[in-house]
């Protein structure tokens, strides 16, 4: 049987692939000279925190039913947590009371 990968690790390839893609596209457009080289020989640093910048706000457009989805699984994980602390909690302050 193949497992899935999460909801998060889906999430976090899928804005890898963005980002290695808009580097390659802007790693190209440098090489043909339609964007700019940089400042001396910070050619690959530039390109990538161009691709970076160019990167957040696609993500942000084309990721946003896969976001929306991680975040709600998180929370639920998050409630669930917090109900078992508080029970813990309450179990704990019981015991003390019987003492």
């Amino acid at each position: 049987m193949i497992r899935q990968p999460g909801v998060t690790a889906r999430y976090t390839m899928a804005r890898i692939a963005i980002f290695l893609g808009c580097m390659v596209v802007i790693a190209a457009l440098v090489r043909v000279g339609l964007l700019p080289r940089g400042i001396g020989g910070s050619n690959p640093i530039w390109v990538v925190l161009l691709a970076l910048v160019v990167s957040a706000p696609i993500s942000f457009v084309v990721l946003r039913k896969q976001r929306d989805e991680m975040s709600f699984k998180l929370s639920g994980r998050l409630d669930r947590t917090r109900a078992k602390v508080g029970a813990k909690i309450e179990a704990n302050r019981a015991q003390e009371d019987g003492e």
